[in-house]
């Protein structure tokens, strides 16, 4: 384990740098100051970080920019996504209706908290995220969305990783000073569990901080625990480190 970290701390140190910014949605949160804001770019960024990286950045300038204006928590907040065409496509598989259906669940929380920040504190972030999910489903009908990925598991289904939601939580909790901002004040980084994507997990695998094959909750509490053995006050950080190893990884696949 003392060979794993010292490994991991050199990477944690290549990639937690502001050239990761440029290429990254979390880019997308640096482009506000005001805390409510940030939140609503958060969850819009996050929701859709999935697929192309560039196309990911295109779909969150067009929401927040283009049709929002740069005003994020305001445009909720006044409903202007009503008239919207629910049926034009926003990012692949997310339509405007996806995008009605978040601004109308925000809205809804606005109107009886402060800040998401309240859903999370004082629970685990896995309570955090379903009580975020059922919040914007009952502005909805009770529907939920497929894009806020359910963190209880279901009789013959393992509860999902919740990679975008604890990648969001990480954007939003940890302050490192360089890409993640730390907009919430009153929840720890120790709290945070790792955004579990291929590239985390293949590396994860590789290095045998994990054995399971599934990608699923138990394997983020697994990997999270044993990030944890390696800094208890800051397991996330190591998230810029295998997801950088992977990224290497399937550079050098590629070019051979």
């Amino acid at each position: 384990m003392d060979r794993i970290k010292a490994m991991l701390d050199n990477k944690v140190l290549q990639y937690n740098c502001k050239e990761f910014i440029a290429n990254d949605p979390v880019q997308f949160i640096h482009s506000f100051t005001e805390k409510n804001d940030i939140e609503v770019a958060a969850i819009l960024a996050s929701v859709i970080a999935w697929g192309n990286r560039k196309m990911i950045i295109r779909s969150g300038n067009r929401m927040l920019f283009d049709m929002m204006k740069g005003k994020p928590y305001d445009y909720v907040m006044k409903g202007l996504w009503e008239s919207l065409d629910a049926t034009a496509n926003i990012h692949r598989t997310f339509f405007v209706r996806d995008f009605i259906y978040l601004c109308r669940g925000l809205q809804n929380i606005y109107l009886h908290h402060n800040s998401l920040e309240s859903l999370f504190v004082d629970k685990d972030m896995w309570n955090g995220i379903e009580t975020l999910r059922t919040m914007l489903a009952q502005a909805n009908g009770n529907a939920t969305t497929r894009h806020i990925s359910n963190p209880i598991a279901k009789p013959g289904k393992p509860a999902s990783a919740c990679k975008r939601m604890h990648m969001m939580l990480r954007w939003l909790v940890r302050n490192d000073g360089i890409v993640d901002i730390g907009a919430w004040k009153d929840i720890s980084p120790s709290q945070l569990m790792i955004p579990l994507d291929v590239h985390v997990a293949r590396t994860a695998r590789m290095l045998g901080l994990v054995g399971r094959k599934q990608n699923d909750r138990r394997t983020v509490e697994e990997l999270t625990a044993h990030l944890r053995e390696l800094s208890p006050d800051d397991p996330v950080k190591y998230d810029f480190a295998l997801f950088g190893v992977g990224v290497e990884s399937d550079t050098f696949e590629q070019n051979t």
